[in-house]
């Protein structure tokens, strides 16, 4: 599975739906923000909600929590690293493999055999995985890239690091779903209502069409034994589906019918590794401009990749092995004196463990969030404590 947000669908500029969802930063039409939980081999769409884009990802994302499970494993990307999202997630069973920002240092609890690393983040048990990625294309050029990866797969031995790097870039079907409902289907239009409740029927018509089309595709694929979904043109489909329409012809054929007759003649050919640089041609959208990241300007077929997994960041100052039994007004007040002495400065929570000197990093995050949820002390962004000016007496 895989978490992702699509805010370039565009709507009229009318009264009624400024005032749904604002005007756009840029210029240019309200825009819709649109987050799906999408079943990367197949393409499918297993939950969608929208709505402003004020709201924000992982706001979104934390709606459709109810659609996952144990049996799952729910990929994402940097920007849906966030304590409190991870935790949800980690709360319905399903395991998780997301990219994580370069901003955080989570701590080396115990390096493992393959150069990942036990941490935790926000609570969650986790396992690290640093890597670079070289890419050398046909013509001879190359590249490298990061990742970042933290999962809750804590089975070096099941679970290899170099693997689940491989497995990673599946999110990027993910990309090929929206451009289907974006480019394919919707071919750059926008949507015509001029009110929020028609602008919602016009979503979920969207969606639907989008899933029956993907499902007579994914159904085809499965009437031939072996062959992949990714090779099936969603174009194809689309274009018969319209025919069949405007004729009124096939509407009560069995089995795969001639939309899936048409798809499987017009198979592509196995996917080829390609590579270029991320481009947008919407001077609006925040990824216009083009990113000196050293990826070709045009597509390029890659003849070769090669994953060096990073060693684990040297290991910081070792914390007690468990937590003294301690009041925790107590063990409260300690903090604030900390906090207090530089209240300027951005602590972190191992710094903070490391002087109360009988506690562990765990039961530091542990406790660090409750207080934060109370109001007795700020977190400032993720890992980062300050003290609150005018704090009462702590409670117990």
């Amino acid at each position: 599975m895989s978490f992702d947000g699509c805010s370039s669908i565009k709507v009229p500029d009318s009264e009624r739906n400024r005032g749904w969802l604002g005007r756009c930063p840029h210029g240019g039409y309200p825009q819709v923000e649109l987050m799906t939980l999408v079943e990367t081999g197949t393409r499918a769409v297993i939950g969608a909600v929208f709505g402003p884009t004020r709201e924000g990802e992982t706001s979104y994302a934390t709606r459709l929590s109810h659609h996952l499970g144990p049996e799952m494993l729910v990929l994402w990307d940097r920007g849906f690293d966030g304590n409190d999202f991870l935790a949800t997630v980690h709360a319905t069973g399903a395991r998780v493999l997301g990219r994580i920002r370069q901003r955080r240092r989570p701590p080396v609890l115990k390096p493992l055999a393959d150069s990942s690393y036990l941490s935790v983040i926000g609570g969650v048990p986790v396992r690290i995985i640093e890597a670079r990625v070289s890419v050398t294309c046909t013509d001879g050029s190359n590249f490298d890239g990061s990742y970042r990866l933290a999962t809750t797969l804590l089975d070096a031995r099941r679970h290899p690091a170099d693997r689940l790097v491989h497995l990673y870039h599946e999110r990027w079907e993910h990309e090929s779903a929206y451009y289907a409902l974006r480019h394919t289907i919707l071919h750059g239009r926008v949507l015509r209502s001029h009110d929020p409740a028609g602008v919602e029927q016009e979503m979920w018509a969207l969606l639907t069409l989008y899933q029956l089309l993907r499902r007579a595709m994914v159904e085809a694929a499965e009437s031939r034994p072996g062959t992949d979904p990714d090779r099936c043109g969603f174009t194809i489909a689309l274009q018969t589906a319209r025919d069949l329409l405007v004729c009124a012809e096939g509407i009560f054929e069995q089995g795969i019918g001639e939309i899936g007759r048409r798809v499987l003649s017009g198979l592509s050919p196995a996917r080829r590794t390609r590579v270029s640089t991320r481009k947008v041609k919407s001077p609006i959208s925040r990824y216009a401009e083009r990113k000196l990241d050293g990826r070709p300007d045009v597509s390029k077929v890659v003849t070769s990749i090669a994953i060096t997994l990073l060693p684990p960041p040297s290991p910081e100052p070792a914390l007690p092995a468990t937590t003294a039994r301690e009041n925790t007004g107590s063990r409260l007040a300690r903090v604030l004196a900390i906090l207090q002495s530089e209240p300027e400065r951005l602590w972190r929570s191992r710094e903070i463990a490391e002087l109360l000197g009988d506690v562990t990093l765990v039961a530091t995050y542990r406790q660090l969030a409750r207080w934060t949820e109370r109001g007795m002390i700020k977190r400032v962004r993720t890992g980062r404590y300050t003290a609150i000016t005018q704090v009462s007496t702590p409670l117990a």
